[in-house]
């Protein structure tokens, strides 16, 4: 019954997303097609088959490995503590040493090539433009704004459909320098699989809701992806960017979370209910059609609901205490749905990035920021229900 719920899900997302298009004749169904069996292929052959489930642990025990020697480097500078449950030392300063070590991959070309030809590969497949494809396959490495930025260049000549699908597609996906953060919240495998099915589930929606095509396509120049002059500046840069990273998501937590519990407290006196509690009834009807079982929509809901309101890391500091009593279907869907950037704070950021490069084109995206955000997580939904299918 839960599989039938979830194909159900997916066709009621693909639906939605056809009445929300601005140009329902130049749809290219064709690709849609091509990119939900990928989907579906990926899902089956990570989470079904044993050679994927081999290779999947295989990779999950590499993660592990690199992030054991990052562990070796907060454990010289924070000595003790960093044995201890401190948040901020465990998990936040994760993100500086591999931040430093994507930055080494990007300067050696090993990343930006990766990510063009692959990029180049889904865009053969689909029939969709290449810069599209290459700023969804750039977003599962870099994130939403580097991805942006890598295509600067060519951003004043995307049409406001193109524009919507490079934007959107960027916010279904997240950055790898923060995947060691997640993977000590949430199972490993989850993150791993939904990065590639988030490439999807992104270029899926929102090109069926702002139709593109390949007729003016354009190369992609990997130069433009790093500018250090060496190896040492890579590494240098790629730290304290990292640095940078993690007091701005510390920050964001410490306001994030001290707000929720403002408002709880405030919604609890009023209503008897905390805001959280009224997110987990709003969201229980998307939990339920991902194929989550009905006696745990309403805990999810409340996740999912926390996750689009602020932000990924306070959804997951939550989530993380349910994981130990609830189902492993659940934990599967909502920590594949809990994957991506797709939130309120993230569009303000996106906006931001667009406005430093091209002011017309940050005032076209402002007219359709909301929009961008409900059909970005409509892609986390489709990630999480196509996850479920398989569990």
């Amino acid at each position: 019954m839960s599989i039938l719920i979830g194909i159900l899900g997916i066709l009621l997302l693909i639906a939605i997303a056809f009445i929300m298009s601005n140009d329902k004749k130049n749809i290219n169904y064709r690709a849609v097609g091509i990119m939900l069996v990928v989907q579906l292929a990926l899902a089956y052959f990570m989470l079904n088959t044993s050679i994927g489930k081999t290779v999947l642990n295989k990779i999950v025990n590499v993660f592990n490995k690199v992030l054991s020697f990052g562990n070796d480097g907060i454990a010289f500078v924070f000595g003790d503590l960093s044995g201890k449950e401190y948040f901020f030392i465990n998990v936040l300063m994760m993100i500086v040493f591999v931040s430093a070590l994507l930055s080494i991959l990007t300067y050696t070309r090993i990343l930006p090539l990766a990510i063009k030809y692959i990029g180049g590969a889904v865009a053969k497949v689909t029939g969709l433009p290449k810069i599209e494809s290459f700023v969804a396959v750039n977003s599962m490495v870099f994130g939403d704004t580097t991805a942006i930025l890598s295509v600067k260049s060519q951003l004043h000549k995307l049409s406001a459909n193109r524009l919507f699908v490079v934007v959107t597609s960027s916010l279904v996906a997240v950055s790898c320098s923060i995947l060691g953060a997640y993977m000590q919240m949430i199972p490993a495998e989850y993150v791993l699989v939904a990065l590639p099915i988030n490439v999807f589930s992104g270029l899926i929606l929102s090109s069926i809701v702002a139709p593109v095509t390949a007729e003016e396509d354009d190369e992609i120049d990997v130069k433009e992806m790093s500018n250090e002059k060496s190896l040492f500046e890579a590494i240098g840069n790629g730290a304290l960017d990292g640095g940078k990273v993690a007091l701005i998501v510390g920050a964001m937590l410490i306001t994030y979370i001290g707000l929720l519990s403002m408002v709880n407290f405030a919604f609890d006196a009023v209503t008897g209910l905390t805001f959280q509690q009224i997110l987990g009834y709003v969201f229980a009807p998307i939990a339920f059609i991902m194929g989550i079982p009905a006696n745990e929509i309403v805990q999810a809901g409340s996740v999912m609901g926390t996750k689009v309101a602020a932000n990924e890391f306070v959804a997951m500091l939550d989530f993380m205490k349910m994981i130990p009593d609830m189902n492993p279907k659940t934990v599967g869907i909502v920590s594949a749905f809990l994957i991506s950037f797709a939130n309120f704070s993230s569009i303000g950021i996106i906006l931001g990035t667009v406005q430093a490069i091209n002011g017309e084109k940050a005032s076209m995206l402002a007219k359709v920021g909301l929009k961008v955000l409900l059909v970005a997580t409509m892609g986390s939904v489709l990630t999480g229900t196509i996850v479920g299918l398989f569990l």
